[in-house]
Order: C-alpha cells, then sequence, then structure tokens
C-alpha cells in the first residue's frame, strides 16, 4: 500500500467517525462537512489538488453525516448545543444519553 492509498483511507474513516457529531441532521451534515473538507484539502494537497481534495471530501463528510441516523452514531454534542437536545436526543433514541 503506497502512502496516497493510506492517506485517503484514513480520510475517509476519519469523516466517517466525525460524521456523528451533532444531534440534528443540519448539525451532522455540516460538522461532517467541514471536517472532510478539511481532511479532502490535507490530502489533497499531498497529492497536489488542493482544491479538488478539499471539494470531495466536504461532499463526502456531508453527505455521511447527513445520511446517518443519531442513534446509531453518537460522538456527542457539538459545543453549540444545550441540555435540551441531549433530552430530544433521549426521547428519540429510547435511552440514555
Amino acid at each position: 500500500m503506497n502512502l496516497r492509498t493510506a492517506m485517503i483511507g484514513s480520510a475517509m474513516a476519519c469523516t466517517i467517525l466525525v460524521a456523528g457529531c451533532g444531534t440534528t441532521t443540519n448539525d451532522r451534515a455540516l460538522s461532517g462537512g467541514l471536517l472532510g473538507g478539511a481532511a479532502g484539502l490535507a490530502i489533497g494537497s499531498v497529492t497536489g489538488s488542493a482544491g479538488k481534495g478539499a471539494l470531495i471530501g466536504a461532499i463526502a463528510g456531508a453527505a455521511t453525516g447527513a445520511l446517518t441516523d443519531p442513534c446509531d452514531v453518537n460522538l456527542g454534542d457539538p459545543p453549540w448545543h444545550n441540555d435540551a437536545e441531549k433530552h430530544r436526543w433521549e426521547k428519540r433514541c429510547h435511552r440514555r444519553y
């Protein structure tokens, strides 16, 4: 396995894991898009196309965040949320936060 393949695989794994931030679809899409874009930018700058990498990473991260359910993948609240979101999550997922 070469360095490029390892970097792309690592970025994809990080994007999927971090897309779990937030309890609403919008929060998850936003955080996934931002982190995917950052990972894509880093990989793209190593492989020679930072702009394409950032765009692909942002799209993949936003899609992953929007399509995953917070009851299945929950890495915690984003910093801009309060306790009301935790109560909504508990009610939606039928378990303690």
